[in-house]
């Protein structure tokens, strides 16, 4: 397990390679926007084609993260299923291996815009949460303090050696932490847009996934 460790509002976090949001003190472990079902929905209403296995590749990078971190409690962050309902409408073995991850650990489904909640599987279904100094939700509230949040699914470009490469990434200032789109197969809003240029102060960072997390400044034009 590789991530990058940082505090906020006084909780030490882990941001994992993966996208995940790990938090040691509390055992416990955040993704957002899972997207399960976005092949299908996108299918049905002839959009792209996607390749139909997006869900159980999201599963077992989440299987993977929950086995490393042994935690004891998850939060996803809302629009954890691409639309409302699709999760009546994923294969049974899909089905089942959401509920085996859930078995033995308390699990938060945060409401989203794309799905009000899922509330055919277990679990609270919750518009947001709250830890200690934290609050959970979907989206960021920009008159408020001490939030984890998602729904951007944001991404950095930056350049490297002279090529251009785009990571997703986490976003964090004094005042809110934002969370890349943990699903396959998500799309993103780089960094440098208007909507997170105006939500971020202007000290923020991107923490980048991929093999070895790292922190840089938040890419702005």
């Amino acid at each position: 397990m590789t991530g990058h460790v940082f505090s906020f509002h006084n909780a030490d976090l882990v941001a994992l390679s993966s996208g995940a949001l790990f938090w040691p003190d509390h055992a416990l472990l955040v993704v957002s926007d899972l997207h399960f079902g976005k092949s299908a929905r996108l299918s049905s209403v002839g959009g792209a084609q996607l390749p139909p296995y997006e869900t159980r590749e999201t599963l077992q990078r989440l299987e993977t993260d929950l086995t490393q971190t042994e935690v004891r409690k998850v939060i996803c962050l809302g629009d954890s299923f691409d639309a409302p309902e699709v999760e009546t409408a994923l294969p049974e073995q899909d089905r089942l291996w959401i509920t085996k991850l859930q078995a033995g650990r308390d699990w938060v489904w945060i409401e989203g815009n794309h799905d009000p909640g899922p509330v055919a599987l277990g679990g609270a279904h919750l518009a947001e949460h709250g830890i200690d100094a934290l609050t959970f939700r979907h989206i960021a509230d920009p008159d408020q303090s001490g939030e984890v949040s998602g729904h951007y699914h944001p991404k950095a470009r930056l350049s490297l050696r002279g090529q251009s490469l785009t990571r997703a990434c986490f976003l964090v200032d004094q005042d809110r932490l934002i969370l890349p789109a943990y699903g396959a197969y998500t799309g993103g809003l780089r960094s440098d847009s208007s909507t997170l240029c105006d939500l971020m102060r202007p000290d923020a960072q991107a923490i980048l996934t991929g093999a070895t997390p790292c922190a840089i400044p938040m890419p702005r034009r």
